[in-house]
C-alpha cells in the first residue's frame, strides 16, 4: 500500500464546525515528485537512520477564518504550534523537505575565502535549485522553490476546501511570491532572509537568526524591502550574545523602522519597530533560549507564551514603521572570520 500520510487532526469540538475546520495535512516529498532526489553528499536523504521517513512535509489550513490571502513557508522542523496560530490568522501554511543538509560538510578554508557570501551562495542553491554555489549541486526538484509549489499543487487537489489554488501563478510555473511569508528559526530563519533578499516576498519572520556572522551577504542589495523584515530572539541565545543576530539585523537595515524592543516590558505595537528581545526566564539555558521564541514555544511552568508578540510579527501592516535610529555602537560588526 503506498505510504500516502493525509492527517487530520480532528480535536473534538475544537475543530468541527459547520462552517469548516482546521485541516492539518502531511505528504511526502518523494511521493509528489519522483524527481525529488536525496543527496547523501550533503547529508540529505528520505529516511533517517532508522528508516523512518524524514521527508514529511506539512500543511495547515483553517476554513473557519476568512482567508487573508497569504501562504507562510516554515523553513525548519514542523511545528504544530505555530501552524495552529498562522491558521487562526487566517493564513495557509507549508513545511517543505528540501536540501537544507549542506552546513556540516563545509569546511574551514571552504568558509574563509574572503568573499563573504559562502554561505549565502549555498542557502541562495538550497532555496532556488539554480546554480549559485561550486560547493554544492542542487537541482531544481530538491530545492525550495519547487519543492513548495509541487506541494501546494498537490493541495490543490488533496484540499479543495483549502483553496490553494490561489497561490499559483496563472500559468502553473511557479507561487505567487508576492503572496509568501518566509519563516524559520535558526538555520531556517537565516535562509528565508538570504531568499528573501534574491526573491522579493510578503515579508520575513525571522526566529533566533539570521545568523552567518562571518559573512557580508546580509549588507547586499534586497529584493524585499528592509520595512518586511521581523526579527524575534531571546537575550540569552547564543547568536545573540555573540552579536550575530544584531549584526545581521542592522545590515538587513531594520533599524531604519525602529529600535530594539524588549517585548517583557511593552505592548503590541511596541512602537512598530522590526527588532523585538526577550528575557523571559529560561533558567539560564542558552539553548532553551534558542528555541522558546517560536510560536508554541512554552515558558518553564508549560503555559504558552508570546502569542500577542508572534501576533505581531506575522500580520502587523509593513507600512507602518517605527522611526530610524541610530546602528548600536554596542553590536560589534566587523567580526572577521571568527566562528
Amino acid at each position: 500500500m503506498k505510504s500516502l500520510l493525509i492527517t487530520f487532526l480532528l480535536l473534538g469540538s475544537q475543530l468541527v464546525a459547520a462552517d469548516g475546520q482546521r485541516f492539518d495535512l502531511s505528504m511526502r516529498a518523494s511521493e509528489i515528485d519522483p524527481r525529488a532526489k536525496a543527496h547523501p553528499e550533503i547529508k540529505f536523504s528520505f529516511t533517517d537512520d532508522k528508516g523512518k521517513p524524514a521527508d514529511l512535509q506539512h500543511a495547515v489550513v483553517d476554513t473557519r477564518v476568512p482567508s487573508q490571502g497569504k501562504l507562510v513557508i516554515w523553513l525548519m522542523g514542523h511545528n504544530q504550534g505555530l501552524f495552529e496560530r498562522i491558521s487562526s490568522y487566517g493564513y495557509h501554511g507549508i513545511q517543505p523537505h528540501y536540501s537544507n543538509g549542506w552546513f556540516a560538510g563545509i569546511t574551514k578554508a571552504q568558509y574563509e575565502d574572503g568573499s563573504g557570501t559562502v554561505l549565502g551562495n549555498i542557502r541562495l542553491e538550497a532555496s532556488t535549485g539554480e546554480d549559485h554555489s561550486p560547493l554544492v549541486n542542487i537541482p531544481k526538484p530538491d530545492g525550495m522553490m519547487e519543492r513548495s509549489l509541487q506541494f501546494v499543487k498537490w493541495l490543490v487537489k488533496a484540499n479543495p476546501e483549502g483553496k490553494w489554488q490561489q497561490f499559483i501563478t496563472d500559468d502553473g510555473m511557479g507561487l505567487r511570491w508576492e503572496k509568501v511569508i518566509m519563516s524559520g528559526i535558526s538555520h531556517g530563519s537565516t535562509t528565508s532572509a538570504r531568499f528573501a533578499m534574491h526573491q522579493k516576498v510578503d515579508r520575513v519572520v525571522m526566529f533566533s537568526g539570521p545568523r552567518d556572522n562571518t559573512e557580508t551577504w546580509q549588507g547586499g542589495p534586497s529584493a524585499t524591502p528592509s520595512n518586511r523584515f521581523f526579527g524575534f530572539t531571546h537575550i540569552l541565545d547564543g547568536g545573540w550574545a555573540a552579536d550575530h543576530y544584531c549584526r545581521s539585523w542592522q545590515l538587513l537595515k531594520m533599524h531604519n523602522h525602529g529600535p530594539i524592543v524588549n517585548i517583557d516590558s511593552a505592548k503590541p505595537p511596541y512602537g512598530n519597530t522590526r527588532r523585538l528581545i526577550t528575557n523571559i526566564d529560561v533558567k539560564n539555558n542558552a539553548g532553551r533560549a534558542h528555541t522558546i521564541v517560536v510560536p508554541g514555544g512554552k515558558d518553564v511552568v508549560g503555559q504558552w507564551v508570546y502569542d500577542e508578540v508572534f501576533r505581531y510579527l506575522f500580520t502587523h501592516p509593513v507600512d507602518q514603521s517605527g522611526p530610524a535610529v541610530p546602528m548600536d555602537a554596542d553590536c560589534e560588526m566587523d567580526q572577521g572570520q571568527r566562528k
